[in-house]
């Protein structure tokens, strides 16, 4: 645990949102972008959010143009723009994730499930929250690890949607997507930042509501997902960051997280 940088003796899990240095609460002053230190409160400097970095989120804009490109595929292959249903694309026949294709060895479908959509709606609704999320996150943590947030999320959203839906084939992004909402709840938490104040804890209660409470919703892959992005970010942003970690170690205990998650996977489907 870190100390207050003015009262050493003082434990705190709480930074400055500007210069990020820990701080205990007497020497916190609220803002509107997160609690600041004494030096910080008194500038008239640009508060840091969590959106701290100046380049554009492009690996955002390429993930967005892959899903609408598979969409327009699966569309030419068939699909139905309307309805929802999977029946009529062989793309989204071939590229669901279920049970007994998985234990069949297609274990490519963990990954292409993630990128395929039942509907206009369900692109729209899916591609809008990637846009919000990802020019939030990316920019704030990088490239590199929004990267692997997304495809941790994705996996573990694959291995919810097994766990929880049997029998129920399964596409959409919606696991990676509630990935990137609990990773950005991370690293707000993490620069001390109310998500609450902010509107992506609504957000996330919403979806949560939204969830469990409409037929024909994955409730496993968007649980998965959260709780994939939420530890990814975790280990990346606060432990990689306190303990120094390299990039490289960093994306080692990602791919090792995905692993864990390819192999439950595998392990849920083989014993149906």
């Amino acid at each position: 645990m870190e100390t207050c940088y003015r009262h050493p003796g003082r434990e705190t899990g709480v930074r400055c949102s500007n210069c990020e240095r820990p701080i205990c609460p007497d020497c916190m002053t609220s803002t509107p972008v997160g609690m600041r230190c004494p030096e910080c409160a008194r500038q008239r400097t640009r508060a840091r959010t969590i959106r701290s970095g100046s380049d554009e989120p492009t690996l955002t804009y390429i993930l967005i143009g892959i899903n609408v490109l598979v969409a327009l595929g699966a569309l030419l292959g068939g699909a139905s723009a309307t309805t929802g249903g999977i029946g009529g694309s062989s793309l989204l026949q071939d590229g669901a994730v279920s049970r007994p294709e998985i234990a069949d060895g297609e274990y490519w479908r963990l990954v292409t499930a993630g990128f395929l959509h039942a509907g206009f709606f369900h692109l729209l609704f899916n591609m809008l929250s990637l846009y919000i999320l990802g020019g939030l996150l990316e920019p704030a943590v990088g490239k590199l690890r929004f990267g692997l947030i997304y495809f941790v999320s994705l996996l573990a959203g694959s291995f919810g949607a097994l766990l929880l839906e049997p029998t129920s084939p399964t596409v959409g992004a919606s696991g990676a997507i509630f990935g990137l909402m609990g990773a950005t709840a991370v690293v707000m938490r993490n620069r001390g930042m109310s998500i609450m104040e902010s509107g992506l804890g609504i957000w996330i209660i919403l979806n949560l509501v939204i969830t469990f409470s409409v037929p024909n919703i994955s409730v496993g892959g968007h649980i998965g997902g959260l709780i994939g992005g939420a530890v990814a970010a975790f280990l990346m942003v606060d432990v990689g960051d306190r303990a120094r970690l390299p990039e490289p170690v960093l994306a080692l205990v990602c791919a090792g997280m995905g692993a864990i998650a390819v192999a439950g996977a595998i392990a849920v489907s083989s014993s149906a």
